[in-house]
């Protein structure tokens, strides 16, 4: 089987591979716009189920403890 065989709109082959290659970018694109926006949507969602939850709730602290924990090491593994 030839390559022509498949030729239906009577282009050379440069321009059947560009139209190949055109193509596929664009499938490519199409992959990565659903990509983008199913993470967009995704945030989205979250932030709607923030705006669900009562008020008092964002003024609680932070329940990670960096400011309050101290890094103490013991002298024998600071000697070099």
């Amino acid at each position: 089987m030839r390559l022509d065989d498949n030729n239906y709109l009577g282009l050379d082959r440069r321009s059947q591979l560009a139209a190949s290659v055109a193509m596929l970018q664009l499938k490519g694109a199409g992959y990565a716009a659903i990509v983008v926006f199913g993470i967009w949507i995704g945030i989205a969602v979250l932030a709607w189920i923030g705006t669900l939850l009562p008020p008092d709730s964002r003024q609680t602290p932070d329940p990670v403890i960096r400011d309050r924990v101290e890094l103490t090491l013991p002298a024998e593994t600071l000697r070099v």
